[in-house]
């Protein structure tokens, strides 16, 4: 029988992730992709790698991630929450660690839908008195 594999889905803004995770070396792998080749920025690979650092479990596993929709932002935040689910349902002692750094929540702001009559959702066209 093969390693067992752990699930997480993640959702933020209009992005949703999946992350598998099963024991390994610490490889992270997005849309087929290395984390580093996938995102350039070093911010969003600390913020993808929080979980795992608050868990002290940064080598312990290999992590495979779907990432579908959104932006990069988005997309992060999704993976990030995504990993910490699949933590939580590889080790549930984990929990607490990660609830108190709040990485369990998911955050419910999107984008504010264009209003009619406004050139934007809240921004309006410039008044003329006369």
């Amino acid at each position: 029988m093969g390693k067992k594999v752990y699930e997480g889905v993640g959702r933020r803004k209009e992005s949703v992730a999946i992350a598998r995770i099963r024991d390994g070396v610490g490889k992270i792998e997005i849309n087929g992709r290395d984390i580093n080749e996938y995102f350039k920025r070093e911010t969003y690979i600390k913020l993808i790698k929080l979980p795992l650092k608050l868990t002290s479990t940064e080598n312990s596993y290999d992590i495979k991630i779907k990432a579908i929709g959104g932006g990069t932002t988005g997309q992060t935040d999704a993976i990030k929450l995504a990993i910490a689910r699949a933590l939580v349902e590889a080790n549930p002692k984990w929990r607490t660690i990660l609830k108190k750094e709040g990485l369990l929540k998911r955050d419910p702001r999107k984008v504010e839908r264009k209003k009619y009559g406004r050139p934007k959702a809240r921004k309006r066209f410039q008044f003329s008195k006369r």
